[in-house]
């Protein structure tokens, strides 16, 4: 089940606020500019499907949100538990960081979560299957995907060269729980 945490920044311990309906969880978000929706496919999409196939699943979803925000190119990444870089990867993520671009994900299957640093709240967003989020540009955030990745997701560039983080160099992030996929509150 999706879910959203709001923290005050300076107290990361219990959550004030939390959402676990999607109307709220996109209503919350919209608040602050984020980006949240639920996609479904056109087509069914395969175990082991292709990228081709599956941007063609959501192809609907994708090309209007590349009218709307000028997106240039999509791609599929995955990640599985058994990858050998996994913990490598995650720590990649786990560090506060923004981007020059939105930074936008589409869980085909999975989950991971996104956790956003915004005006002295932190927004802990766990993104599961059909949940697109879209983080705007110069948004402090962080990515974890757990000890046990599992997850496929559709992105969006605007910058064809994908990914680049510019690092804030905060310690916040250590201080806010780390994706549990099992927990819902």
């Amino acid at each position: 089940m999706s879910r959203l945490r709001i923290f005050d920044a300076q107290q990361p311990q219990n959550p004030p606020s939390v959402h676990v309906e999607h109307a709220g969880i996109a209503r919350e978000l919209a608040k602050v500019g984020v980006r949240f929706e639920q996609w479904e496919a056109s087509q069914p999409v395969a175990p082991g499907a292709s990228q081709e196939q599956v941007i063609a699943a959501y192809r609907h979803d994708i090309d209007r949100l590349m009218r709307e925000e000028g997106y240039q190119s999509v791609d599929v990444i995955s990640l599985t538990p058994d990858h050998p870089d996994r913990a490598m990867l995650r720590q990649k993520f786990l560090s506060e960081h923004t981007h020059s671009e939105d930074e936008v994900r589409f869980f085909v299957a999975g989950a991971g979560q996104f956790t956003l640093h915004i005006q002295g709240k932190v927004y802990d967003v766990l993104c599961e299957q059909g949940d697109l989020i879209g983080v705007p540009d110069g948004t402090p955030h962080w990515f974890d995907m757990s000890e046990s990745p599992y997850f496929i997701a559709i992105r969006l560039f605007t910058n064809k060269d994908g990914w680049v983080a510019n690092f804030t160099g905060s310690d916040i992030a250590a201080q806010f729980p780390r994706m549990d996929p099992l927990a819902t509150t």
